[in-house]
């Protein structure tokens, strides 16, 4: 299968196909669907406050739109990296229930698969009549067609935005695109989408459809079009710190977060500590959040622009969102469609360069760098909250969450402050599906979905109960039963304790003071994490 990409210099095709899909959606849209459309669509390494109504100065004005006309979570969560955020947003599972991360005395390896008894989210559409497609980072255990879905375009080279050389269209692997070409991932990951729903219009009208947008941005390397960066060129020369007091400031006028800002831990870098990366990137580089004033000139200018690339790719993809919204509009089906945004962990970090050399030399973003955006402004990208991806941590695991449906939220613009995860997404998308989880297979333990339907708070704030959410990566611990959170850096870290009523950005630990509710939640997380070992079917002896 020759894989064409779908260029600027075939924009007279796309119109003229745009204008037979209209008339298509024209017709369908007089019997419009008993089911509504879905689109899921998931940003990687995206931190909690980088879209302008979480409180950016990053231009996103597709996304503000589907908040002003929506709604936006304000404690919603990831599981903080992305193939288990993955796994557990098609699955409906914690990832160690169903062996996509590990457990205590438990690695997960990339032979481990999922349990039979937990199929992704499009195998259970498919018997409600809905048609699934994939557009994106896959990340998942087995293949997207195999999962459930009909069609899927799957990028599996994060590394190069703008050459890629392992990609596949419906499981069939594409040449590699070669370099300038005029390829871009984020501008490509939305062209396949927008030809998987004029295919279903064309095609399949008479069913709703279920399509995940899968954007690898902004995960490193930083890599962006030219046009995009020139936006932000002198955007971030106030340094991180004022980005940051900006960015608070924005968070409290929105209402988004109660309590104070988080201190910036300066001596937190990396979670995978590589100092002969900043030899790589150059003397400009820098591992620790420093305060701006101590960088040195050189320093700060790649510093500016690392953010500004950055702010470039998030740009990019809300514009390519932006068209993705143009396609639903054109098929007459946005009114009834739920749009869902999130991102699966929180700003990232880290400094590594996974795949080709690094060139010093070549211009800061091309396909030839691999510039990652570090701890300075990842904790910005966090603002207000602690730590990073791979943290379980606010910084880490808090995502923005927006939630657009006309026909099926009265709300128009407003907060809901009710806790949600996740695994809430596939018990809410069956629930306007008309659908529930398949029955399991006769003698076999399958475990009910931990997640809860976010339905109920579509309507009002406050309406959706639960009784605990729980985490766990690379030894980082946390668990938050109420307002209460109990949280460890590192499988040997000790245990803290915040109550997020008022500090959500963990800043006043309350351990020392509260030393029955960390034996509490302490014990309430082990007996989960044994409990989920057995779900995914770990013998005890194993522990």
């Amino acid at each position: 299968m020759i894989w064409t990409p779908f260029m600027r210099h075939s924009c007279l095709r796309a119109a003229i196909v745009a204008a037979v899909v209209c008339l298509v959606g024209e017709r369908a849209a007089a019997e419009p669907a008993a089911r509504p459309n879905v689109v899921v669509i998931l940003a990687d390494d995206l931190g909690y406050c980088d879209l302008g109504c979480y409180g950016s100065e990053i231009a996103t004005p597709h996304l503000d739109g589907l908040a002003r006309g929506g709604l936006r979570f304000t404690q919603f969560y990831n599981t903080g990296r992305c193939w288990p955020s993955r796994a557990a947003l098609l699955a409906g599972y914690y990832a160690q229930q169903i062996r996509r991360d590990s457990l205590p005395g438990h690695v997960i390896g990339d032979d481990d698969r999922r349990p039979r008894w937990a199929p992704l989210l499009p195998a259970r559409l498919r018997p409600l009549g809905y048609r699934s497609y994939h557009s994106g980072k896959w990340d998942v255990d087995g293949s997207p067609l195999h999962g459930g879905f009909d069609r899927s375009y799957a990028l599996q080279d994060q590394g190069h935005y703008f050459n890629p050389t392992l990609h596949y269209e419906d499981d069939e692997k594409l040449p590699s695109v070669p370099p300038d070409s005029g390829y871009y991932a984020t501008t490509a990951i939305a062209d396949h989408a927008i030809r998987h729903l004029r295919e279903h219009a064309e095609e399949h009208a008479a069913q709703p459809f279920f399509q995940l947008i899968a954007f690898t941005a902004p995960h490193f390397p930083l890599q962006a079009l030219a046009e995009d960066v020139e936006r932000y060129r002198d955007t971030y020369r106030r340094g991180w710190d004022g980005v940051r007091r900006d960015r608070w400031e924005r968070i409290r006028a929105l209402g988004l977060v109660r309590g104070a800002l988080s201190a910036v831990e300066h001596r937190v870098g990396p979670p995978y500590d590589f100092p002969g990366w900043l030899r790589v990137f150059g003397p400009g580089e820098v591992n620790r959040p420093l305060p701006w004033r101590r960088l040195t000139p050189e320093q700060q200018e790649l510093q500016i622009t690392k953010m500004a690339l950055h702010a470039a790719m998030v740009d990019r993809m809300d514009r390519e969102v932006g068209r993705v919204l143009e396609q639903l509009r054109a098929m007459r089906a946005l009114e009834d469609t739920l749009v869902v945004f999130l991102s699966d962990n929180g700003a990232s970090a880290e400094l590594m360069v996974p795949n080709d050399p690094h060139d010093q030399a070549a211009q800061p973003g091309s396909a030839a760098t691999y510039f990652c955006l570090g701890p300075g402004w990842s904790t910005v990208c966090n603002t207000p909250f602690r730590r990073h991806k791979t943290w379980v941590h606010e910084g880490g695991i808090a995502t923005p969450l927006v939630v657009h449906w006309p026909r099926g939220i009265a709300a128009r613009g407003e907060l809901r402050h009710t806790p949600g995860h996740v695994i809430d997404l596939v018990p809410t998308i069956l629930e306007v599906a008309g659908g529930t989880p398949p029955p399991g297979t006769k003698g076999t333990r399958v475990p009910p979905l931990p997640g809860r339907s976010l339905v109920p708070a579509l309507a009002s704030d406050g309406s959706v109960s639960r009784e605990y959410l729980w985490w766990l990566h690379e030894g980082n611990r946390a668990v938050r039963v109420g307002d209460y959170k109990l949280v460890a850096a590192g499988a040997d870290g000790p245990w803290e304790l915040y109550d997020l009523t008022s500090d959500r950005a963990e800043s006043n630990n309350l351990a020392a003071t509260m030393p029955a509710k960390v034996q509490e939640l302490a014990r309430f997380w082990l007996a989960r994490a044994r409990e989920f070992a057995r779900d995914a079917g770990y013998r005890a002896d194993e522990r």
